[in-house]
């Protein structure tokens, strides 16, 4: 297992937060200060990390996570487990772009990645470049490779989009650019019947360029997990 400390990531353009639009009621945890990556870490292996050039494959630039594609990497935000919780995450996708969020994860064991990345151990949100395009299991907004978003609301690439997701418990509600697309109650599909239900957050490289902004999370009666 790959697990790199982005502490002091090269490449990191110091910023102020913007605001969380969310989170105004100031219940919200913001988990990207705008700055620098403290808190997070890369999974995945060096290719994800680093590009040919040697430019970082993440960095922050203008208040903004920034992912310059590259194989694949998945940022995790290390430093707390959530178990009931409401996500916010604003991102915009380049043309055909390719992205997701991790829920309730753990870190990848790159001796075993098919049963440790996002999508297979806990769940991942799918985000594509596919605007107008018809809702399946590998659409923007499905569980990937589990259930279909009821539509598919993706804006199309140079758009800001807004996700927000609420994991209590078994049941999962996803609103994407506030339209209901999801609510999933794992017990309900033998595949996911025993997925965790406590674990970490991430977002996802997959070779394509993505920018994410105003990361923050809710947790719910306390289930912060640490």
């Amino acid at each position: 297992m790959r697990r790199v400390s982005l502490l002091l990531a090269i490449g990191v353009v110091a910023a102020a937060a913007g605001p969380v639009s969310a989170a105004e009621s100031g219940d919200y945890l913001r988990l990207f200060n705008g700055r620098d990556f403290e808190g997070w870490v890369i999974d995945g292996p060096t290719e994800g990390i680093t590009r040919p050039d040697g430019r970082p494959v993440w960095s922050v630039r203008d208040g903004e996570i920034v992912c310059a594609g590259n194989r694949w990497s998945f940022l995790r935000y290390e430093r707390e487990r959530f178990a009931d919780f409401t996500l916010h995450v604003e991102f915009v996708m380049a043309p055909k772009g390719n992205s997701g969020v991790g829920l309730r994860t753990g870190p990848v064991d790159m001796t075993a990645v098919q049963t440790t990345r996002p999508s297979c151990f806990a769940y991942e949100i799918q985000l594509l470049d596919d605007a107008g395009q018809p809702p399946s299991p590998f659409s923007s907004g499905s569980l990937y490779r589990y259930v279909a978003p009821a539509e598919n609301a993706m804006k199309p690439a140079g758009e800001w989009n807004t996700l927000e997701v609420t994991c209590r418990g078994t049941v999962i509600d996803v609103v994407l650019n506030g339209r209901p697309i999801q609510h999933f109650d794992q017990t309900t599909l033998e595949e996911t019947a025993t997925k965790p239900l406590a674990g970490h957050v991430c977002l996802q490289n997959h070779g394509h360029d993505v920018r994410f902004r105003n990361v923050a999370i809710r947790p719910l009666d306390g289930s912060a997990t640490n």
